[in-house]
């Protein structure tokens, strides 16, 4: 037979304990104690509001909490014991209070698990999304200096991978600064949705005894702009709510995608075949058999991690599509997938950060690519736009132009120009003055394109904006 344990929390109605297996199964403290800051503010609250409506007296509550701030300083100092048979960290916290401190016996009044774990998650994400958005806001620091640096040098833009036309460096940079702004504001929707306080919705129909959720909500911040109280309105959909774990991990998700996408041009840019940029050694490997290889490990490693974000969003989405009403303990599993994502996107950020302000941009390497004409091809359909031309006409006269230069292997500025004007009336002598990449940046004066004047504004645009959000 196997062994069997007591179970003093939910045991009353039960002959016997579970199986040494099934607690083995079902015990999620290795995961969940990371939970216990959050734990510990909630019972707090909880203990101050049964004292304020007389369901425990103001000694008691006392005496809870300073039991609480001493297990919360045991945590911190990694000297309190985490036992797996009492399941999670609520009743790990709960059981060695109660032995230290008679009256929490009380402190269970009026909630559930299913509304306590409520709360802890989402002070956990209030709490995540604020780290992780810092975080973000580290990457952009490191790509607005890497860019301010570097605020010179031209490349080429890419479609299809083919050069396109030319943008400085920094526009390049910025596109990706956009990219982690908007992950930035995801976070901080994520964190909003958060700011509902479930305390008081029990297991699922709240409770008979005259408790005050709103003190709860004040007491733990859940608190709107005017610092009114926030209490979720349902308490079967409080309890079975999940839609703030799968908001966080699409979040997670997507930064992960913005960091993989990054990552790649990094990869292309530290290429034999490119050279626009050289990683810094801390965040890059070697070859165990090829001495002369240099291997963009950091970069490599962000496209892999963004498989892991999207399957954790993924193992979310399929776990809450079946599930009845209320709490179900499939719900268990809701964690690890969030924890992960949130420990694997701040690394991200981390690495991205180092990777991005350790690296050295090769100048020459970029000048010359910039510097092929045919980057400024659609500048010469645009010259004959100007001209009169509608632009689809002026757009198969250019063909013709690459055409005629791909067939006497020349660059587009190397034809005759008396060639260049038989091919259509519209071309005049001045024709060649459209290859003058000075001249072609400086007539995109449109916002957000890359000519010098936008380039400086949104120099000035980021600047303001970090210094606001540090």
């Amino acid at each position: 037979m196997a062994k069997q344990h007591t179970q003093v929390t939910w045991g009353g109605r039960f002959s016997a304990g579970p199986a040494e297996l099934m607690l083995q199964f079902s015990e999620s403290v290795s995961f969940d104690h990371r939970l216990a800051p959050f734990d510990i503010a909630g019972s707090k609250a909880h203990s101050a509001m049964l004292a304020k409506v007389g369901l425990i007296t103001a000694k008691e509550r006392h005496a809870i909490h300073a039991g609480l701030d001493e297990i919360a300083k045991e945590i911190a100092a990694g000297k309190f014991a985490w036992n797996p048979q009492l399941e999670d960290v609520h009743m790990n916290i709960e059981q060695a209070l109660t032995k230290r401190v008679p009256a929490a016996a009380k402190l269970h009044t009026a909630r559930s698990r299913n509304d306590q774990v409520a709360t802890d998650m989402r002070l956990w994400f209030k709490h995540a999304c604020a780290v992780l958005a810092e975080k973000l806001r580290g990457a952009q620091s490191a790509l607005l200096a890497t860019a301010e640096t570097h605020n010179d040098v031209l490349i080429p833009g890419y479609t299809h991978l083919q050069r396109a036309q030319p943008v400085y460096l920094a526009h390049h940079l910025f596109a990706w600064m956009e990219m982690l702004d908007r992950d930035v504001e995801r976070f901080e929707r994520v964190a909003a949705s958060a700011n509902w306080c479930p305390l008081g919705s029990g297991a699922i129909a709240g409770t008979t005894l005259p408790i005050d959720r709103e003190f709860t909500a004040l007491q733990l911040g859940f608190t709107d702009a005017k610092g009114r109280p926030q209490v979720t309105q349902n308490s079967m959909d409080t309890v079975a709510d999940r839609d703030l774990f799968i908001e966080f991990a699409s979040a997670c998700a997507l930064v992960g995608v913005h960091f993989s996408r990054m990552a790649e041009d990094l990869i292309l840019w530290s290429s034999s075949e490119f050279k626009f940029a050289d990683l810094p050694d801390a965040f890059c490997t070697g070859s165990s058999l090829m001495p002369q290889k240099k291997n963009p490990d950091s970069c490599e490693l962000l496209r892999g991690k963004s498989a892991r974000l999207q399957g954790n969003l993924h193992t979310l989405l399929t776990l809450a599509k079946g599930l009845p009403l209320t709490y179900n303990r499939d719900l268990q599993e809701d964690k690890p997938p969030v924890f992960d994502s949130f420990d694997q996107t701040g690394l991200c950020a981390d690495v991205f950060a180092g990777t991005v302000g350790g690296m050295r941009i090769n100048r020459g390497a970029c000048a010359a690519a910039v510097a092929d004409p045919s980057l400024l091809a659609t500048d010469l359909a645009d010259y004959l736009v100007e001209r009169g031309l509608p632009f689809r006409e002026a757009h198969h006269v250019v063909g013709a132009v690459v055409q005629l230069a791909e067939k006497h292997a020349m660059q587009l500025d190397q034809l005759p120009t008396e060639e260049v004007m038989k091919l259509h009336p519209a071309f005049g002598p001045d024709w060649i003055a459209v290859f003058d990449l000075k001249r072609a940046l400086a007539k995109r004066r449109g916002t957000g394109m890359p000519g010098p004047a936008q380039i400086r504004r949104q120099f000035a645009r980021w600047k303001k904006r970090l210094r606001t959000k540090a």
